[in-house]
């Protein structure tokens, strides 16, 4: 039963008045009209709209060319961020949660796969399959397109996006709906748990979330498109919540059911940073900027440390 504090109403300023009419306030969303629906569809639009966040903080117009125009330099420095933003992501949040759901149910099921094991053969596959996507549906890119050289000749079409922006929606849409089970099934447990990890989460993707759009920009999307692309992925997080609050008598039994998804994400992640965006910024020949694009991946891999210890603590 949760507790009930008591307040002494007599010698309050005006400022302790109104502080204890909004604590009574949201204290009455805990009692027992609480409604977990209400709680999760909320926590998880906002975690949602923390994908047009970059929208407004990066300056960087739509169709930005990697490697020339005014903002390609500042591009390549966001997707150094987005690189160590998700090795970061991958090696310090999610193996050790998958490693950490994974030891609590195979101390549950003694014949469970070793979890280590289960762990990495997940990631391999998330690795694979987006290797074997990639494949199959790369294009060519826009730099290898040929272009008219008379100006009389009308323009043709657009240049086609880049394969690595959809498998970063695609990872994005799966890494969304853990984080809406994660938002349900805590706004199941209170109302004050529900809005730590609501607020926690939000912590953690705006800088994720900033890594993410710079990778659209590369692979042509402009910025409207690229923030049209994230709300949609966003939705899968609302999908999330809604799972764990409509099954939240198994909450079990779900998350023994969803374990494979840390590890699958983290296998994608690892393709979009390792084979997607690295192997065109190993490619700068400037010293100068190396050194900036070493420094603006390590700040990546930094801030996700950084966070990660907060949120955890």
């Amino acid at each position: 039963m949760a507790e009930v504090l008591s307040f002494d109403m007599t010698n309050t300023s005006e400022s302790d008045v109104w502080f204890l009419d909004l604590y009574s306030s949201v204290n009455s969303f805990s009692g027992p009209n609480y409604n977990p629906y209400i709680g999760s569809v909320l926590g998880s639009i906002i975690v949602g709209l923390s994908g047009i966040f970059p929208l407004l903080v990066i300056p960087i117009d739509g169709g930005a060319h990697f490697n020339k125009g005014a903002g390609s330099e500042k591009l390549r420095l966001l997707l150094s961020f987005a690189v160590g933003g998700l090795l970061g992501d991958v090696f310090l949040h999610l193996l050790p949660e998958a490693w950490n759901c994974e030891d609590s149910y195979a101390s549950n099921k003694a014949n469970h796969l070793h979890p280590p094991l289960f762990s990495g053969l997940w990631v391999l596959t998330g690795l694979l399959v987006f290797i074997i996507v990639e494949k199959l549906f790369q294009k060519e890119r826009p730099s290898e397109v040929e272009e008219p050289t008379n100006n009389n000749e009308p323009k043709g079409k657009s240049s086609p996006k880049e394969i690595g922006g959809y498998l970063n929606l695609m990872a994005n849409v799966i890494d969304n709906f853990t984080h809406g089970l994660a938002v349900g099934g805590s706004f199941l447990l209170s109302l004050r748990i529900g809005l730590l990890t609501t607020a926690a989460i939000l912590i953690h993707e705006v800088p994720h979330e900033v890594g993410d759009f710079a990778i659209l920009l590369k692979s042509g999307f402009s910025r409207l498109e690229a923030a049209k692309a994230q709300l949609m992925t966003a939705s899968s997080s609302l999908i999330g919540a809604m799972t764990a609050v409509a099954f939240s008598g198994s909450n079990d039994l779900i998350k023994q059911k969803t374990s494979w998804i840390l590890p699958f994400t983290a296998g994608g992640f690892l393709h979009i940073a390792l084979v997607s965006v690295l192997p065109e910024l190993i490619e700068e020949t400037s010293p100068r900027e190396s050194l900036k694009q070493l420094l603006s991946l390590l700040l990546g891999i930094s801030v996700m440390a950084a966070l990660t210890m907060i949120v955890e603590e």
